[in-house]
């Protein structure tokens, strides 16, 4: 899979399957450049029918892993003026049929949508603390998606 968007990574995920279930590395240092290795980790549930964002990231780089059991579509918008891909909108569906990581870049503007018909896992490792150490920093988000004057809407 590639991304239309200058910075975005997208990497298959592999599972590898045996008689006691399957396995999938979420996580390789050696495969990802050091300013995105993590620094905590998070898993979310997301009904049916149900989106998360759009919103983006001044600093913080989202490290998203997208493994089903249902399906998500994700919404990219380069909202970084100094990009040389500034201003294109992309879509991708991922999750229990075509697994992935996605490596979401600080001005990028995302948001995912359950397009399944059960509950779907989302795994985030991002590269800064959620409300920075200890939780003593004002949070690192622009949010969009209460904002009726956005420019990033999601497609119903």
């Amino acid at each position: 899979m590639k991304s239309q968007i200058e910075g975005v990574i997208i990497r298959e995920l592999k599972q590898f399957d045996d008689r006691r279930g399957w396995l999938v590395e979420l996580f390789r240092n050696d495969e990802l450049s050091s300013e995105y290795h993590p620094v905590m980790a998070y898993i979310s549930s997301t009904r049916p029918g149900v989106a998360r964002g759009p919103h983006e990231h001044v600093a913080q780089a989202d490290y998203f892993c997208f493994l089903g059991p249902s399906t998500f579509r994700l919404y990219l918008w380069d909202n970084r003026a100094n990009s040389k891909t500034y201003g294109i909108h992309f879509t991708v569906d991922v999750g229990s049929e075509n697994k992935a990581a996605v490596v979401i870049p600080p001005g990028v503007v995302h948001a995912y949508k359950n397009i399944g018909n059960v509950d779907g896992i989302v795994f985030n490792a991002p590269n800064r603390l959620y409300a920075g150490s200890g939780r003593k920093e004002p949070v690192d988000e622009i949010r969009h998606e209460d904002d009726t004057r956005s420019v990033f809407k999601i497609d119903d």
